[in-house]
């Protein structure tokens, strides 16, 4: 008797490959050391971007954070809405620049790059992904309320809405 299936490949779902996630703003090699950004002033060193003197002799490169700056792609969205926000406001605004200076200290990447007003709430947008989330928890840290997050894998793009 023939075997009818001769020939035939089951798929072995063990072996396939991940596709590796595209940040369009993230170096498509490795940048010599030391580099410099003329923009910010930040160094990449030791393999990333850091706060630190610019060495003599540096290379020039845009950092990530400033080219997305200079393009206006943001890499997250923050939306804050809601009655709190209204009658907070400013105490609102400030927890969100205190949580920006904080991750900035560590890491030059995370920038906000703005923050507009939006149908009564407002809307921040960073060059951080990262950023984008760690605002989001400290304000559902700070005051509770509701949080959602929406990972956009494709973009690169992470869509943070707090309300309260």
């Amino acid at each position: 008797m023939k075997n009818r299936f001769a020939g035939f490949q089951p798929v072995r779902r063990d072996r396939l490959l991940q596709e590796n996630r595209h940040d369009p703003y993230q170096a498509k090699h490795k940048l010599p050391e030391p580099t410099a950004c003329p923009d910010c002033g930040a160094v990449f060193h030791d393999g990333r971007w850091q706060w630190r003197a610019r060495p003599p002799g540096a290379h020039e490169v845009s950092c990530p954070a400033c080219q997305r700056s200079r393009e206006r792609m943001p890499a997250g969205y923050v939306s804050v809405s809601g009655d709190f926000f209204a009658s907070h406001r400013e105490e609102l605004l400030q927890l969100i620049r205190n949580e920006e200076a904080r991750a900035k200290a560590g890491h030059p990447l995370k920038r906000i790059l703005a923050i507009a007003d939006e149908n009564g709430g407002a809307l921040v947008t960073t060059t951080d992904i990262h950023l984008a989330r760690g605002i989001g928890e400290a304000l559902h840290h700070a005051y509770q309320g509701e949080l959602e997050y929406h990972y956009n894998e494709q973009e690169h793009l992470l869509r943070v809405a707090w309300q309260r």
